[in-house]
């Protein structure tokens, strides 16, 4: 037997009795993406991403060691949670590299970037112009890249 499980609506579901279609979304509910971070040290990663980006926490779940946690930058959501190789979510660090970058479009770059930096996250690129963007790449100590730009 399956166990009930989280969505990141917030709706708990037993799989073996609904699918997601039976599940009433609440009345504000909007479609999103957001990415799902895993990591090691997850609850160590959530202070980190607070210190780099501003991030704030808008939902934390703590057990087992770890924590879930969604985390907001001005508005734009990403959630964090440690990696769990028995459900195919590996951490950068497992990998020995990532398969997705993440875009953080943003005001003012290059204060965003040095900001970044100053957390503990490595330059892979500096902020330049290019391509009708300002933008600047750094990978961070989860091994999480991150562009931090936008649009000129």
């Amino acid at each position: 037997m399956l166990r009930p499980a989280f969505s990141a609506s917030g709706w708990i579901f037993d799989r073996e009795r609904y699918t997601i279609s039976d599940v009433p979304a609440p009345p504000s509910f909007r479609p999103s993406i957001a990415p799902w971070l895993s990591v090691r040290r997850s609850a160590e990663a959530v202070d980190f991403y607070k210190s780099a980006f501003g991030a704030t926490e808008t939902y934390r779940f703590e057990g087992r060691g770890g924590v879930i946690a969604r985390l907001s930058v001005d508005g734009s959501e990403f959630w964090v949670a440690d990696e769990s190789p028995e459900h195919g979510n590996f951490s950068p660090e497992t990998l020995n590299g990532s398969c997705v970058r993440i875009i953080l479009t943003v005001a003012d770059p290059d204060a965003v970037f040095a900001h970044a930096c100053a957390a503990g996250c490595t330059v892979v690129y500096p902020v330049t112009e290019g391509h009708g963007w300002r933008v600047g790449r750094v990978v961070d100590r989860f091994g999480h890249h991150w562009e931090i730009g936008r649009p000129v």
